[in-house]
């Protein structure tokens, strides 16, 4: 395997079903992806032998010649031995080097998965090294909006069951970033539906909690279709239930909306496959709401909501204004749908 274009989905794979690698760092932002790795390296060895040939480390507590003579030691009763070494991010790259000579020679009997919380990490000296000793460099990243959306999709797919693109978009307003949630929710859905069943906004409204009609997907909606009474409700209805509303998120959400209106509006092919291509975007159902703003707001009035919104993000991080973050919220999707598009 290629150590630096191995997925999630192909490092899985090679951990469960493959023959190991001797080496493994697994490094970076997204928590999920590092804790589920773990999980699914410490189920190369059957239960009844984990007190025997496995072994759980970190790097805070134990030195890097401890590590090492872990590592060199012989399985006791299966074909390998398994060593997770844990919170590196603690120890710094100094740690790491003095393990340089382990990856130079790691022992055939031994699968070593290292995490790097938190960050990416940045030593190629490292790096270089494990990758010549066959090991494999996973870096675990944030996943954008689209990608986000096209996991869950995966997810919810691989529990047997099938989505509204509507429901779709309210999971992912829902999670917002944090996968192992999402994973948990749908993993209920599966249990509760059954196998083949459809995930519709009314079954999250039922089931998630998340109303099909007052959500950021709605709001989004409203602003693009130019709809002030729709849109002024709804947020009015985020102000009431606060804590399963935050302000916050919606700001990279209409922002995307309006940059790819704004692009859209210059693009020289206007057709569908066109605005496709130039917004990078993989089905015509993405178009639709950016075909509605198109048809509802200039591009001069894009072009100064795109302002009011980084101005909103700003003042919602408490820069430069005091006021609740929802009665920020309420003046600028105000503002937004009434800009005179003077600039």
């Amino acid at each position: 395997m290629a150590a630096d274009t191995v997925s999630f989905a192909s490092l899985k794979s090679e951990l469960t079903k493959g023959t190991p690698s001797p080496v493994y760092l697994i490094h970076g932002e997204e928590g999920y992806y590092i804790d589920e790795i773990m999980k699914i390296a410490e189920a190369i060895i059957p239960e009844s032998d984990r007190d025997f040939d496995m072994y759980t480390l970190y790097a805070p507590e134990t030195d890097p010649d401890t590590v090492i003579d872990t590592c060199n030691r012989y399985p006791m009763m299966s074909p390998r031995m398994v060593v997770i070494l844990k919170e590196l991010q603690s120890v710094g790259v100094n740690y790491m080097k003095k393990l340089k000579n382990y990856f130079s020679a790691p022992s055939p009997n031994t699968v070593l998965v290292m995490a790097y919380r938190g960050e990416s990490f940045k030593s190629a000296e490292v790096v270089n090294a494990i990758k010549k000793a066959g090991g494999v460099i996973f870096e675990s990243r944030k996943l954008t909006a689209t990608q986000l959306a096209r996991e869950i999709e995966g997810c919810i797919k691989a529990n047997g069951l099938s989505v509204d693109p509507k429901a779709l978009s309210m999971l992912t307003d829902f999670v917002g970033s944090d996968l192992s949630r999402i994973y948990n929710e749908i993993s209920k859905l599966a249990v509760t539906l059954g196998h083949g069943a459809m995930v519709t906004p009314e079954v999250v409204e039922r089931n998630i909690g998340i109303s099909k009609d007052y959500n950021n997907f709605e709001l989004v909606s409203a602003i693009a279709r130019k709809d002030i009474g729709k849109a002024m409700t709804i947020v009015d209805y985020f102000k009431h239930n606060p804590k399963k509303n935050p302000p916050q998120p919606l700001v990279p959400l209409i922002f995307n909306l309006f940059s790819n209106v704004l692009i859209a509006q210059y693009a020289p092919d206007k057709s569908e496959r066109g605005l496709m291509g130039a917004l990078g975007l993989k089905w015509p159902g993405q178009l639709t709401e950016v075909s509605r703003a198109m048809a509802a707001y200039r591009p001069a009035q894009v072009v100064e909501i795109l302002s009011a919104l980084r101005e909103f993000d700003g003042f919602s991080k408490g820069n430069g204004s005091r006021m609740d973050a929802h009665d920020l919220l309420h003046d600028v999707v105000y503002r937004i749908l009434t800009t005179p598009g003077r600039l």
